[in-house]
């Protein structure tokens, strides 16, 4: 994990900021956060038996950790209304810190830090907290989060913490341990100078980027054409893209962006939608772009052309609006635990747009009876943990996104972002992780 600014939805209170970057086991996970804890620089040392020693991938994460100060309420407050809680949590949030602490829980070994009792939090899920810079001054980021009962929703209202961390705060020998023996590093957009510090050592590394697409701060375009992989929220592809149609946005971003594998757009109780690039990774262009596609992907125009007629011979086209119409024919829509659909290698057009030659995947969100549903906080982050789980054991998509949709409903059962994200043994993942019940 590696978290390095503030989060967009929580942070702790506590006086003092710290930062700091960390690496992992088993697949395990490296971290660079920003955390007020102590008056001078601070090395933790963790209980051996919390961090068990374990071979595997590495991911590295840059981005938010933060505190969450959490009030459940029956309904929303009027303006100049008083009203009583029904319920209250203090606890660690961020969109780094949550989603390593899923895959933390899920059998991932991750280390991060943010705050003094986001550190013991973490350190509670086998985040190794290695790592730590403590600025002099500064207060790191929280969140007041008002989940409204009635309405199912929960609205945060945040503060962006201080100093942020910035480039010269790592040096090159601490971005290189970080990065050493890396598989994976996750961006979730924040400080992004410094996120983009991480993520030009990590492509020249050929290290894949996982990126959530939420949102947009100047720069993170540069950050997203380093990408391999894009979750993306709901209205993002559309606002990144300009193209009326979320589709053919999809589509769009596969063409603007030659580097990314698989675009998903997480679209909450309405499920989930994954394009992706098929196994070749070759994309049919319009002719205005043809030239800059072969020059983004090193091919010479003989190869270019010969591999668009083999290709054009030996796959149908289909529009993708069609495709996902007919995708979700397919899925049952009495089924209560999450599904998907996925069609073919196909060329899917987008009108005035272009073709991508892939497979274009449909997924259903669990259905969650609403006397348990509690707090959607932090579900987004629990969906991009499980995707970084599914990817290091390299799930199939058609497994990976019932998968991650299975455990961003457990993560709405109770309030707050961490209290009931699954651990690799809950029962109920048992048919994702290959065991018999």
């Amino acid at each position: 994990m590696t978290s390095l600014s503030p989060a967009a939805y929580s942070h702790s209170s506590i006086p003092n900021q710290s930062k700091f970057a960390s690496s992992c086991s088993s697949p395990h996970l490296l971290s660079l956060l920003e955390t007020p804890w102590s008056t001078k620089p601070t090395k933790l040392k963790v209980a051996a038996q919390s961090i068990p020693s374990h071979d595997g991938p590495v991911i590295v994460g840059c981005g938010g950790a933060s505190m969450d100060y959490l009030v459940l309420v029956d309904a929303f407050p009027k303006p100049d209304e008083k009203i009583r809680l029904t319920g209250f949590k203090i606890q660690g949030g961020g969109n780094v810190g949550n989603a390593l602490t899923c895959a933390a829980r899920l059998g991932l070994r991750p280390r991060d830090s943010e705050g003094q009792r986001l550190m013991e939090e973490l350190e509670g899920d086998g985040v190794d907290t290695s790592f730590i810079l403590v600025s002099e001054e500064g207060r790191s980021m929280f969140s007041h989060v008002i989940v409204d009962t009635e309405m199912k929703t929960r609205t945060a209202i945040y503060h962006p913490g201080y100093p942020p961390m910035t480039p010269d705060d790592i040096s090159p020998a601490r971005l290189s341990s970080v990065l050493d023996g890396a598989q994976l590093a996750y961006f979730d957009g924040l400080s992004i100078t410094t996120a983009l510090l991480v993520g030009r050592a990590a492509s020249t590394q050929d290290i894949p980027i996982l990126v959530d697409a939420e949102m947009g701060e100047e720069g993170f375009e540069e950050l997203l054409r380093m990408a391999s992989y894009a979750v993306c929220s709901a209205k993002y592809p559309q606002a990144w893209t300009k193209v009326p149609s979320m589709p053919a946005a999809l589509v769009s971003m596969l063409l603007s962006l030659p580097k990314l594998r698989f675009v998903i757009v997480a679209l909450g109780e309405n499920g989930c939608i994954m394009l992706r690039r098929n196994q070749e990774g070759m994309i049919y262009l319009d002719k205005h772009v043809i030239l800059n596609a072969m020059l983004d992907l090193s091919i010479k125009k003989k190869d270019f052309d010969a591999l668009l007629v083999a290709e054009n011979m030996a796959v149908e086209e289909m529009d993708i609006d069609q495709c996902i119409e007919d995708l979700k024919l397919k899925l049952d829509p009495d089924t209560i635990n999450p599904t998907c659909a996925s069609s073919p290698v196909l060329k899917l057009t987008a009108n005035g747009i272009g073709t991508v030659v892939g497979r274009l995947s449909v997924g259903t969100a669990e259905r969650i009876p609403p006397s348990e549903l509690v707090d959607t906080t932090g579900a987004g982050d629990a969906f991009i943990g499980a995707v970084m789980y599914g990817l290091c054991t390299k799930m199939a998509p058609e497994k990976m996104l019932p998968f991650a949709a299975k455990v961003a409903a457990s993560c709405c059962r109770a309030l707050g972002a961490r209290t009931n994200l699954p651990h690799g043994t809950d029962r109920s993942l048992d048919c994702f992780l290959q065991r018999s019940s």
